[in-house]
Formats: C-alpha cells, sequence, structure tokens
C-alpha cells in the first residue's frame, strides 16, 4: 500500500539536523498549548505519527528535555537550539513537528491556530483535549 501524503523536508536553524515528515493531516492539525513550557517556547505544532519522520542528517546532535510527568518528549538542535519536535503527552504515538522547521513554511501563514489547554492537561483530568481559544494572526496595513 503506497503512503500518497506529501512528504516534507524539515531542518533546524542551523542544518544540522535535517528530516523528512509527513504530517497526519496536512496542516489541518495546527496547535499551540498554554502549559508553562510551551507558553514559553511559543512554536506551532503539526501533529505527525511516530512512525513519519526520517532523519536524513543530525539525529545524533538532538538533545532531549523532559519536566514534569516525563512522558512528553521535546527535542532540540545542540548547535543551534531549535526545537524540532516533540513526543506529545497527550498522544505519545504522535509527534508534534514544529512547523517553523519545514521547508517554505512560517508560523505566520496561518490565519488562525487552535491553542490547547496544556494547564488542565487531559492526562491529568481523564478528559479529551480541550481548546482553550484561537489565536488570530492579522495582516499588518
Amino acid at each position: 500500500m503506497s503512503d500518497d501524503r506529501k512528504q516534507y523536508a524539515a531542518a533546524c536553524h542551523c542544518g544540522t539536523v535535517r528530516f523528512h515528515v509527513r504530517l497526519t493531516n496536512e496542516f489541518n492539525t495546527i496547535r499551540r498549548c498554554t502549559c508553562s513550557y510551551c507558553r514559553m517556547r511559543g512554536a506551532i505544532a503539526a501533529s505527525a505519527a511516530l512512525s513519519d519522520i526520517e532523519f536524513e542528517a543530525g539525529e545524533g546532535n538532538l538533545t532531549l528535555y523532559q519536566f514534569n510527568t516525563g512522558t512528553a518528549k521535546h527535542y532540540f538542535c545542540k548547535t543551534c537550539g531549535i526545537y524540532t519536535h516533540h513526543q506529545r503527552r497527550s498522544n505519545p504515538n504522535q509527534f508534534g513537528i514544529n512547523v517553523a522547521c519545514i521547508n517554505g513554511v512560517s508560523p505566520f501563514d496561518f490565519a488562525a491556530v487552535e491553542v490547547m489547554d496544556g494547564v488542565s492537561h487531559p492526562a491529568d483530568s481523564g478528559a479529551g483535549p480541550r481548546i482553550a481559544g484561537i489565536l488570530r494572526f492579522e495582516p499588518a496595513s
């Protein structure tokens, strides 16, 4: 069975970490999160299955950051410090891919981005993911 989904090239800022990724539902899954860590990081992430990322170079140059429950795994380039992806706490079978690392994509390309309620994490309450709001970007006039 073939996979007809588009494969995107992605990299950190310095280009040491390079990978290809197939997104779960293109950019329809983009979101931000309100947890203490994501608030400070400020990235927009799109969903990908764990098996849908393939490293071309630099996988050994990634460093891992975990906090609180240690379930989520946040990966960064050791050289330039850019967050490339993370294994989600809400769904450990998925990666959140930093859309800014995808070639030709900017987080400012999206007019509206869902903001997930990471402060009241669904894994803590047993409830499903909660949308905290929508972040809208207005073009400068």
